[in-house]
């Protein structure tokens, strides 16, 4: 009788394995649209038209169902260009997935229509908008002549060469050895005296200057080399 019973568990043991139901697999379409949607938040806001396209995720991969997976990219990368982008799930089951993406911005920069020599004041006629994918150029590149114009270049440039925030100087308000106006402003008084300055500052760098009786002060450096002191 055992021998009977042991032998039939045995015959429906694997028929009730067999009608278990299949534990849910992620979909990977919705992984893709989450790199997308994440790419898509990141980028808003940038000078141009931003397309997305997001590298093929290999169909052969098999993920537990993930209710809400989430995407991110390590610290300091770009969310534009070639780039990767990471979407984790934390449960029911943890896994992690590195997805590849392109994302070009398709803009106007601002590039050098001569060639600029270094040092020298940058004029509007000396410069050109050019429309490319700015996704693909330095980080920091210059989309508004505005923020060249009276400005001057670290470095020589070729005609055709994008100009870069980090390439530019601001135009100096107070030169070394200059003799400047210090004010100083405070609750119900304003006075001022005359000092040498120490240093070169643009307007709003900070610059110091010797007072007659050689005191060092230090203030914001203003046009018509003014440095103000605020007490």
């Amino acid at each position: 009788m055992k021998s009977t019973l042991l032998t039939a568990l045995l015959l429906i043991a694997p028929l009730a394995l067999a009608q278990q139901p299949a534990a849910a697999r992620q979909d990977l379409g919705a992984v893709r649209q989450v790199v997308e949607q994440y790419l898509a938040a990141q980028t808003t806001g940038l000078p141009g038209k931003v397309g997305i396209n997001v590298g093929k995720i290999d169909q052969r991969m098999s993920l537990a169902a993930c209710p809400a997976p989430e995407a991110f990219q390590q610290a300091g990368a770009r969310a534009w260009g070639k780039t990767t982008v990471g979407v984790r799930c934390a449960a029911p089951a943890a896994w992690t997935v590195y997805i590849q993406a392109q994302v070009s911005v398709v803009g106007e920069y601002v590039a050098a229509a001569m060639p600029l020599v270094q040092g020298k004041e940058i004029d509007k006629s000396q410069l050109a908008m050019v429309k490319g994918d700015i996704a693909a150029l330095p980080n920091g590149v210059v989309t508004d002549m505005s923020q060249a114009v009276g400005r001057t270049s670290t470095v020589s440039l070729a005609s055709g060469a994008p100009l870069r925030l980090d390439m530019l100087r601001s135009k100096p308000v107070v030169q070394q050895g200059q003799l400047v106006k210090v004010v100083s402003h405070g609750n119900g008084f304003s006075v001022s005296a005359e000092a040498r300055a120490i240093g070169t500052a643009a307007d709003g760098q900070v610059v110091q200057a010797r007072t007659p009786n050689g005191a060092i002060i230090s203030g914001l450096a203003r046009a018509g080399g003014q440095v103000e002191v605020a007490f």
